[in-house]
This record gives structure tokens, C-alpha cells and sequence, in this order.
């Protein structure tokens, strides 16, 4: 194992070098294996952050065609995480997601598989996303109107 293979883990699940390396060596150097262990790991981890306060949000709108529009709250724990890349990527693929599934809550959102990839379900890509940054992170509300 070289510090090229972590790095590529690294670039592959956006998880830390340490979490990359001891990964690996987990997996023996089988990279499908070491991701498989970073996405476990990280579902935990999100898990375990789901009491936390989320005291920082953002709005993020989308519409389609002018004739589709979301509003979505996503909230998370601090101002530098809203700033961060994969909050905002999150809260753009929830816009588009919304825009095109049209769940009917939050709790039915969550269950939804999603878009870009039907294996993953909402959840468990919003878990993701935890486990990258390090903070709690929650749907507020979101609406969708449709002309």
C-alpha cells in the first residue's frame, strides 16, 4: 500500500487520509473492499451525530422548466459547513431530486431511492454526507409547487 493508493481512496470516497489508509490495510489493499468499509464506517458515524443541533441552514431553490420550483431548508450544525462543497452539492441534488419524485413529507423523502442512484436511498446519501463533514445534517421543510 502507497500513499497513491490512499490518496486515490481519498479522491474516490472524499473520506479523510487516516480513515483511507486504515481502510486499506483493513482490506487488504482491495480498494472495492476498503470503500465498502468507509461507507459502513461512515453510516455509523452519521448515526451516532443524528442527536446533534443543527443551528446553521441554507435555502436552496431549483425550478425546471419554469414550470417546477422546490424550496428546501437543509440545516446542519455550523456556518462553515453550509459553505463547505458537499453541503451545497447535497442541497442541489435535494432540489433536483424533490423537483422530479415529489414526495409527499421530509419522512417520505428520506425512504425515496435516489435519482442518480437507485441503490442509495435519500438517507443514506444525506449520511454520506455527514460522515464527510463531520456534523449533523437535516431536511428542515422543503415545498414544491407545479404549474
Amino acid at each position: 500500500m502507497t500513499a497513491g493508493d490512499v490518496q486515490k481512496l481519498r479522491e474516490i470516497t472524499g473520506a479523510g487520509v487516516m480513515e483511507c489508509k486504515k481502510a486499506l490495510e483493513d482490506a487488504g489493499g482491495d480498494f472495492d473492499k476498503a470503500t465498502e468499509f468507509i461507507n459502513e464506517r461512515g453510516l455509523i458515524k452519521a448515526e451516532k451525530k443524528a442527536g446533534r443541533t443543527t443551528g446553521a441552514a441554507i435555502l436552496e431553490t431549483y425550478v425546471h422548466n419554469n414550470r417546477v420550483g422546490v424550496l428546501l431548508e437543509l440545516q446542519c450544525e455550523t456556518d462553515f459547513v453550509v459553505r463547505s462543497q458537499p453541503f451545497r452539492e447535497l442541497a442541489h441534488d435535494l432540489v433536483m431530486h424533490i423537483a422530479a419524485m415529489n414526495p409527499s413529507d421530509v419522512s417520505g423523502l428520506l425512504q425515496q431511492p435516489f435519482i442518480r442512484d437507485e441503490k442509495l436511498s435519500v438517507d443514506a446519501l444525506i449520511k454520506g454526507v455527514i460522515a464527510k463533514t463531520g456534523e449533523n445534517i437535516k431536511i428542515g421543510r422543503f415545498c414544491r409547487y407545479e404549474l
